[in-house]
């Protein structure tokens, strides 16, 4: 498919239309100068919970080391590739950029490791998971503005946070209690996919993962250029570098094979995308979700090609036994403190005690949880010092 036809086109009749949103849970004036998207992406710019993604973990805890992602390093890197995707496609890059700096408000510290301990403990009270978490913040942890909790965006944004990796009931990705309760309250149903800006950052987010952790493992020395050679795709790519700049140094041959695994994936994504969107002709953004499958989407080769990447990073670098330890211990903490505040809930600060006085058993949990998962790393490691004899160092 010639790609070059859907580079910088118009608005599509498919894309989301900031005129035409479903509105706000409150009502607010228009601005003069923003959309009603570039109003949500400005918002969750400004947020707290945006600041605080400095020093939460990707895959290597904060102070490991300066070149190393953390979750804001990596939430950048995706509402970049999501907006390329979405104006290769004429789709509204302020909501695909809106839903990528969004989609990661709500992870806990110590990334996944630090997630599934809160989920552990959270498994009697409808349990935990960072993407139920980010629409929590949204809708109602940040607390910046006179008239409401939360940051109040539109429907669009809320529905691309809930629903950016497809449907949660019917899909690979079926929704936990904690996200089938707050997307009730946020009125964002469970069927159907969200936007095409949605899957766009979804797609984004797939892309920079792979992309990001193969630099960091490379960077950290949990494996060489060469071992990456045991995946087919990252093998070609490492032989179209070594072809083109014969004898280039290890500093430089790395960055040059992720800058092309880059290129691979998003050009991927597009021409797909362009094919399914022609062969669907949506008329509107609700026959997009409304389609039975993503619109945007890898080929089924290079879909398997990113799953065999994927795989090799899980085996040399996400369960790495360096990795793997530091991890463990970094569960450690969490649950330490779930445990702490839990049973003795005036060890939270005073308005978090507060709130975890409220709604019972249940709502005393969730308050828990909610402080927790706000934590960086940083803070999460200072707490634990104060209500513990000893701490991990975490290296």
């Amino acid at each position: 498919m010639d790609v070059t036809r859907w580079i910088m086109r118009p608005r599509a009749r498919y894309a989301a239309d900031p005129l035409a949103t479903r509105g706000r849970a409150l009502a607010q004036a228009s601005s003069p100068t923003r959309t009603e998207f570039q109003r949500d992406r400005d918002r969750v710019l400004h947020s707290t919970a945006f600041r605080r993604l400095k020093h939460k973990t990707q895959v290597f805890v904060y102070h490991e080391g300066d070149h190393f992602r953390t979750r804001l390093t990596h939430t950048l890197e995706v509402a970049q590739i999501a907006r390329s995707i979405a104006r290769a496609l004429g789709l509204d890059e302020d909501l695909a950029e809106t839903v990528a700096l969004a989609h990661d408000l709500g992870h806990a510290p110590f990334g996944h490791s630090g997630e599934r301990a809160l989920d552990a403990r959270m498994a009697a009270y409808g349990g935990f998971d960072h993407n139920a978490q980010s629409l929590r913040v949204l809708t109602r942890l940040e607390r910046r503005y006179a008239e409401f909790d939360g940051l109040n965006l539109t429907f669009e944004s809320l529905e691309g946070v809930a629903k950016h990796n497809g449907p949660l009931v019917g899909g690979p990705r079926p929704a936990s209690a904690a996200m089938a309760e707050v997307t009730a309250r946020a009125g964002v149903p469970l069927e159907g996919h969200a936007t095409a800006e949605a899957q766009a950052a979804a797609i984004a987010d797939d892309i920079a993962y792979d992309a990001h952790d193969i630099d960091d493992g490379l960077r950290a020395g949990l494996f060489t250029l060469d071992e990456l050679a045991d995946d087919p795709l990252l093998a070609d790519i490492l032989a179209e570098v070594d072809a083109r700049h014969p004898g280039l140094d290890e500093d430089r041959r790395g960055p040059e094979v992720v800058r092309r695994v880059i290129t691979r994936l998003v050009e991927d994504a597009i021409a797909e995308s362009a094919g399914r969107i022609d062969a669907l002709a949506p008329p509107d953004v609700d026959a997009v979700r409304g389609a039975g499958r993503a619109m945007i989407a890898f080929s089924d080769p290079i879909a398997e090609a990113e799953r065999g990447v994927k795989r090799l990073l899980t085996a040399r670098m996400y369960r790495h036994a360096q990795v793997d330890r530091v991890m463990a211990e970094a569960a450690g903490v969490v649950s330490d403190l779930f445990d702490r505040y839990f049973a003795d809930p005036a060890a939270l600060p005073a308005e978090w005690a507060r709130e975890a006085g409220r709604g019972g058993e249940t709502g005393h949990a969730r308050a828990v949880a909610d402080f927790i998962a706000g934590m960086t790393d940083r803070y999460a490691l200072t707490e634990h010092r104060r209500l513990f004899d000893a701490t991990p160092e975490l290296r």
